[in-house]
């Protein structure tokens, strides 16, 4: 069934492939050390903004579902049922997913030239099998151009560990701090990783603990200097994404980072408000814009990845535990519950009714007692986000083929 769903998947696509010109802006960025991705899989976003200096686009659940909630692909969707005739019903909703990620990767792909993340089903996140399995069918589709986004969790580690092994690229997604990214870099060893800094301010501002300047920026300058040291350490070529950028003068204070994936909005405002003269900024050091002390709540350590735990996220990158609860028990053995806490249904349901920001107050007694950190928080967070939009997907998809 795996060769029919692919060749469902190919068939038909015919994009015009736009030819962009370099525009003199985007070049300045992008001769600082930066390349350019875009943060959409929009194509009608993506052309107001594309220009023969962008090398790639990026999706996720949540964009991947605004694409589809308007119903570019409704008349698609019911011709899945006799491609996946005979599966239950919840199979059929995750493949269908699946071919519609695949199917509009390949059409971002033909029109702009360029690479496309693509993002793994939400209920893979904490299985290796599944997201293996969906891994290798993703590039098996498009070798050459796909890029298959795997999220930070404990099975993520080992899942994206394999499927690199096996030559996928890998775009571990859902990184919020150095140390997440040291634990991603040793362990999983990806062609790219991703450090979220718009939330990490807003996590700040949201929360009254200061203004949130700063922090993100900080927080990818130093996880930048990280990467590039387990990098030359490993000999592995993993490149750092800047993502998340909230404001068009990010633009400007991290170029030089490896790669931006760039929100269209943000880069078309970027493009007339600033002045296209920028600088490498790798060298500079950022202030956190926080009202408490960065010792306190753990809030340096979005920017610090400390000895121990890079001694043992290499550990563990040389011989990878079996599951995902075994490397959850390893890492709270050596004193890191912080990453990897025990939660149960309450705790999973404020999560979720949060939103992409955390409630700092619901969760400080638990942060002071160094069972949960802020990056945590953010990245649970930004899981259950993926996953709502996930859902709103597949509603939209149970809707049409029932």
């Amino acid at each position: 069934m795996e060769n029919k769903i692919k060749n469902f998947i190919i068939d038909g696509i015919n994009e015009e492939r736009v030819n962009a010109a370099s525009d003199p802006f985007w070049a300045n960025l992008h001769n600082t050390g930066t390349t350019l991705w875009l943060d959409t899989g929009d194509m009608e976003e993506a052309l107001d903004v594309w220009t023969g200096d962008m090398e790639a686009l990026t999706t996720n659940n949540t964009l991947i579902n605004k694409v589809i909630q308007k119903g570019i692909y409704d008349d698609f969707i019911p011709r899945t049922r006799d491609i996946l005739s005979g599966l239950p019903d919840e199979k059929i909703i995750i493949e269908t997913a699946f071919i519609l990620n695949a199917r509009h990767g390949l059409r971002l792909t033909h029109k702009f030239g360029g690479d496309v993340s693509v993002e793994l089903h939400t209920n893979t996140a904490h299985n290796i099998d599944d997201i293996v399995n969906y891994g290798l069918r993703y590039h098996s589709i498009c070798p050459e151009k796909f890029i298959i986004k795997v999220p930070y969790t404990a099975s993520g580690l080992i899942g994206a560990r394999i499927l690199r092994d096996r030559g996928v690229r890998i775009n571990f997604t859902l990184g919020f701090s150095a140390r997440h990214n040291v634990m991603a870099a040793y362990i999983s060893r990806p062609s790219y990783l991703n450090v979220f800094l718009g939330r990490i301010g807003a996590y700040v501002a949201n929360n009254n603990i200061g203004d949130g300047s700063g922090i993100g920026e900080k927080t990818v300058i130093e996880t930048q200097k990280h990467i590039s040291k387990i990098g030359s350490e490993l000999g592995s070529n993993t490149k750092l994404i800047a993502a998340s950028i909230r404001h068009h003068d990010q633009l400007g204070l991290l170029a030089g980072v490896d790669v931006f994936t760039i929100p269209p909005k943000i880069g078309g405002t970027g493009r007339r408000e600033l002045d296209g003269s920028f600088r490498s900024r790798l060298l500079d050091d950022y202030k956190p814009g926080i009202d408490i002390d960065p010792a306190s709540e753990g809030m340096n350590k979005f920017w610090e990845a400390d000895k121990k735990m890079s001694q043992v996220a290499k550990k563990i990158g040389e011989q990878l535990p079996g599951t995902g609860s075994d490397l959850e028990s390893i890492m709270r053995n050596e004193g890191y519950e912080d990453m990897f806490p025990i939660l149960n249904d309450t705790d999973n349901k404020r999560i979720s009714d949060d939103g992409k920001i955390p409630v700092r107050s619901a969760w400080l007694d638990r942060i002071n007692a160094g069972e949960i950190a802020p990056d945590t928080l953010l990245n649970l967070a930004g899981l259950a986000s993926f996953t709502s939009d996930q859902a709103a997907l597949d509603n939209r998809i149970e809707s049409i083929i029932k």
